[in-house]
């Protein structure tokens, strides 16, 4: 999904250096979560609990740092349109809405826009 870094995140667009960025999955990915019948290992984040997988990229993380990924975390918690929310990694979530996979994106980001701007 292509976005306006500079008008719809500025504050993100200020802690990046590559400012040509147009598109979502430069910053959060959010990919369906399914059963894998191939796969016998046990998942942490069961399809039925958590529809989506979200990751934050590295050039995201880098941006926010280690203190500004454990606030988002604890934003991510309170937001009311996720049923449930766990964090596997700093970086790694499942999520559980009836969101589209590029609302949950846009709300991460616009969670870390408003984090960063914070910080300036």
């Amino acid at each position: 999904m292509k976005i306006d870094l500079e008008k719809d995140y500025p504050n993100i667009a200020k802690a990046i250096e590559e400012k040509d960025l147009d598109e979502i999955r430069y910053f959060v990915v959010a990919d369906e979560n399914y059963v894998d019948i191939d796969d016998e290992e046990v998942d942490v984040f069961e399809p039925e609990n958590y529809n989506f997988l979200v990751y934050v990229t590295e050039r995201l993380s880098n941006a926010l740092g280690e203190d500004g990924l454990k606030e988002l975390i604890a934003k991510l918690y309170e937001v009311k349109e996720f049923e449930n929310f766990l964090d596997s990694e700093l970086d790694l979530y499942g999520v559980k809405s009836e969101l589209s996979g590029n609302e949950v994106a846009k709300k991460l980001l616009s969670l870390s826009n408003d984090i960063l701007g914070a910080k300036s």
